[in-house]
C-alpha cells in the first residue's frame, strides 16, 4: 500500500519523544506489511473522524489515517488518545 503523510501528521510526529518515534516507525512498517495485523488494532472511527481509521502505536498513542483507494492511504494525525478524541 502506498502511504502519504499529511503535514499535520509530520508536525505531530516531530514532537514525539525518541522512543515514541521509534515505536511509530515500527508500527507503520507493520502497517505496510499488513494493515490489519491484530497488533495494530486497526478500527474505523466515528464522529468528527467518520471515514477515518485508527491504529495503535503504544498503549495511549494512536495514528489516524484515511483510505484514498484500495492501494493508497494518508496518515493525518498521530497523538495521544485524549488529545485526538477530545
Amino acid at each position: 500500500m502506498k502511504t502519504y503523510f499529511h503535514k499535520n501528521f509530520d508536525k505531530q510526529f516531530r514532537k514525539l519523544g525518541i522512543s515514541e518515534k521509534k515505536k511509530a516507525q515500527e508500527r507503520l512498517q507493520l502497517f505496510l506489511e499488513n494493515p490489519f495485523n491484530p497488533i495494530l488494532e486497526n478500527h474505523p472511527l466515528k464522529g468528527k473522524y467518520t471515514d477515518y481509521r485508527s491504529i495503535n502505536i503504544t498503549g495511549d498513542l494512536r495514528a489516524i489515517y484515511k483510505l484514498i483507494n484500495d492501494n493508497e492511504c494518508i496518515f493525518v494525525a498521530v497523538d495521544t488518545h485524549s488529545n485526538l478524541y477530545f
